[in-house]
């Protein structure tokens, strides 16, 4: 495995990590992978110059579109009961679903890796790192739910 992935499957379980996520992703459209990965850049002494931030949230919005969102909204439709369908069979298919969505979202992690320069310099503030992805992303920066998350991301 790899450390991105690792870091950040830590990180994800942190308390108050995952709501953050899911608050970035669902009310500001941005993608946690990316600004997993970010965080981890910063954490590690890791620098992304402009053109690395430029191909990893091309990379990111690739994903998202082709693989990441659809699976989510597959298993987001399959979350409700559905009348016409059993619910072990619908959970056990959700499951499965949920499985292939987070293994889109390792090999994202794992494709940002790639890019990302040796560590060499010390570690810098993650919110920084964050508000840079962020903005490279969308046009609008959610400061308090950036905020947010690197105040809760493990060291």
């Amino acid at each position: 495995m790899s450390d991105l992935w690792n870091w950040a499957v830590r990180a994800y379980g942190t308390d108050g990590v995952r709501e953050a996520c899911l608050h970035l992703q669902d009310a500001a459209g941005q993608s946690v992978p990316l600004l997993l990965w970010a965080a981890w850049a910063a954490r590690t002494g890791r620098a992304p110059d402009a053109d690395t931030l430029e191909a990893a949230c091309d990379i990111a919005r690739a994903w998202q579109e082709t693989a990441i969102a659809p699976l989510r909204d597959v298993r987001r439709a399959l979350k409700g009961r559905n009348p016409d369908l059993e619910d072990a069979g619908r959970e056990a298919f959700r499951a499965q679903v949920k499985a292939v969505e987070l293994e889109a979202e390792r090999r994202l992690l794992q494709a940002l890796e790639a890019l990302t320069p040796s560590p060499g310099k010390a570690p810098r503030p993650v919110l920084d790192a964050l508000i840079a992805v962020a903005r490279q992303w969308s046009p609008m920066t959610p400061r308090p739910g950036l905020t947010a998350l690197a105040e809760r991301l493990p060291a």
